[in-house]
């Protein structure tokens, strides 16, 4: 839902009688590095020029009114006595970042905010984390306050684990709250310190969207989060030197194979494939060989669809038509998977006759023309400044 910030601002204005302030936090991109966060990985996000805003003011009492313009709902609860509804809806993600922050140590008050997005959501951009990170952003606005990205990273991550119910990694929050501009963020999942990347000229990147939804909180996110679960601790019990995956190496999981069972070993393998492209990544992007990025790009598709199961058959077409198509250096999956995007590592100079190219391929396939989106890299969360 495309509303610009002075539309939303008179939104506010009409909606609750005063004047608002107005924050935004970015989606996310993630270049490379899939279900690794959570098994202490590397990951390399980036922002996106694609935005959740809030217009925010606070009040004089300790109630927290919140309007999406996307649901067409309100909330309202106390900042006193917040407990989760056990619902997994939008309203779970504002009412659990104000919880997290003041169990956190931060004195919130009382505000209103009107809420618009333009993710897609359950499009593999992270729309969950952008909502939860200008939420927070805006609650701290209205209270005079700030805080560290990694904290209010960690406590909006905090609020989607134990409001909204999914046990996500800490990428998507950390990027959003946290990467600046022209930069990628390398993560190291394991330390939580991040390594900001410079973005080569050239790097062109195309998002377009299946139309399939996924819904994290269902049971296939957490299913293979157990799977490596399992495997984690079976190659623990089993090689002295492990601690975590990032301990692992491809020799391990392959020695380990009978013991761990066919699902498990496949996730390991993915999981420690993973880890390595980030690495060898950082080395493309420093080189400027988009030709290597792209085949690493490539090499996390087939493992995310053959290792991790998490593809789907209009995940695949798109990127199987990326890259048959000129001027596609690599394309894949990108997000927790079960549906969502794909993002394709374009010649700069041909990024419109490839847009185009999948677009009618995929208008066939599918019955309807996908939404397409080209990366812009963006700023982290925080207030709104300027025109869009």
């Amino acid at each position: 839902m495309k509303v610009k910030p002075p539309e939303l601002a008179d939104k506010f204005r009409s909606l609750f009688g005063a004047t608002a302030a107005l924050y935004r936090a970015p989606g996310r991109v993630n270049l490379i590095g899939e279900h690794t966060d959570y098994n202490d990985g590397f990951v390399m996000p980036m922002n996106t020029a694609v935005f959740t805003y809030v217009a925010a003011a606070p009040r004089a009492d300790r109630t927290v009114r919140a309007h999406s313009l996307l649901f067409g709902e309100t909330v309202e609860f106390s900042l006193d006595g917040i407990e989760p509804a056990g619902e997994q809806a939008w309203q779970e993600y504002v009412r659990g970042v104000a919880f997290v922050l003041q169990e956190e140590g931060y004195g919130l008050v009382g505000a209103d905010l009107l809420i618009a997005g333009e993710i897609p959501l359950g499009g593999g951009l992270s729309s969950s984390a952008s909502l939860e990170a200008a939420v927070a952003v805006s609650l701290l606005g209205c209270a005079g306050l700030e805080a560290d990205p990694m904290k209010l990273a960690l406590a909006c991550q905090r609020a989607e684990h134990d409001f909204a119910g999914v046990p996500c990694g800490i990428m998507d929050q950390a990027v959003i709250c946290g990467c600046p501009e022209g930069h990628a963020m390398k993560l190291d999942c394991r330390s939580l310190e991040p390594e900001f990347i410079p973005l080569p000229v050239g790097l062109c990147l195309l998002v377009v969207d299946s139309g399939v939804k996924h819904q994290l909180s269902d049971g296939g996110y957490r299913q293979r989060r157990e799977e490596c679960e399992f495997a984690i601790e079976l190659l623990k019990s089993r090689e002295q030197a492990v601690t975590s995956f990032r301990d692992v190496s491809s020799a391990m999981v392959g020695r380990h194979r009978p013991e761990l069972g066919e699902k498990p070993f496949k996730r390991a393998r993915h999981v420690v494939g993973e880890t390595q492209r980030v690495r060898d990544a950082v080395r493309a992007i420093a080189a400027s060989d988009l030709a290597t990025l792209g085949r690493i790009i490539n090499e996390s598709h087939e493992s995310l669809r053959d290792d991790f199961n998490v593809s789907c058959r209009e995940l695949d077409f798109l990127q199987e038509t990326a890259v048959a198509t000129p001027g596609v250096y690599g394309a894949r999956m990108v997000g927790g998977g079960f549906g969502g995007c794909t993002l394709t590592l374009v010649d700069p100079a041909r990024r419109d006759e490839v847009s185009a190219r999948i677009v009618e391929a995929y208008a066939k396939f599918s019955g309807s023309e996908p939404w397409t989106h080209a990366v812009v890299s963006t700023g982290p969360a925080g207030p709104f400044v300027g025109a869009t």
